[in-house]
């Protein structure tokens, strides 16, 4: 059975992005530094089609996920650019409640039970699946992540949006353990930690 992976940017204070919940690359986290090119390398995928061409990446195969899953800001964030799928080389989904449609036919529109829907696909064959975003999301998802990739900036912001989002008031505390599994730190002062799941209570 394939893995859920939430592969993401964070500060060290635990935030995706701003309080405006704009897009974060190139304010909050700097795309380029000694982390960039190893992060390539290793994440192929994650870098937006219409990029890709322009680092060489058009015929690279995805090293870890051939599935990306998307909330409905994380997905707008391209609308805005004019980017209608920033993923055409991925299987991409993208999850809310609120929109009835998406601007491109690849992409399928999931507003029924997240968790449900990443079961199905966990079922099925092929790369791990890439949680890209946004918190709400990963908040809706946190059972059913297995790994967390987290790309860990030397920047805190003090506010913005939390990486598993906003947990409703009077929700009942749950504490979800993850193991260590490799650390890399690199001249920028960017990490990628990696985690894997041990239990949840």
């Amino acid at each position: 059975m394939r893995k859920l992976v939430y592969f993401v940017a964070t500060t060290l204070d635990g935030f995706i992005s701003d309080a405006a919940d704009s897009d974060p690359t190139g304010t909050v986290f700097n795309p380029e530094g000694a982390h960039a090119v190893p992060l390539i390398a290793e994440y192929p995928e994650m870098i937006p089609s219409h990029i890709r061409p322009m680092l060489g990446l058009t015929d690279t195969a995805p090293q870890h996920f051939d599935t990306v899953l998307e909330g409905r800001g994380t997905y707008e964030i391209g609308l805005a650019a004019g980017v209608t799928n920033a993923y055409r080389h991925l299987r991409h989904l993208v999850f809310s409640t609120t929109l009835t449609v998406v601007d491109d036919p690849a992409i399928e529109l999931v507003r029924t039970d997240p968790a449900e829907r990443v079961r199905e696909l966990k079922a099925e064959e092929g790369l791990d699946i890439w949680l890209c975003g946004g918190g709400t999301l990963a908040g809706a998802l946190r059972e059913e992540i297995d790994e967390l990739h987290l790309k860990v900036y030397p920047v805190v912001l003090g506010k913005g949006v939390p990486l598993f989002g906003t947990q409703p008031s009077g929700a009942q505390p749950v504490i979800d353990r993850y193991a260590l599994r490799s650390a890399a730190p690199f001249d920028s002062g960017v990490s990628l930690m990696t985690y894997e799941r041990i239990s949840s209570r």
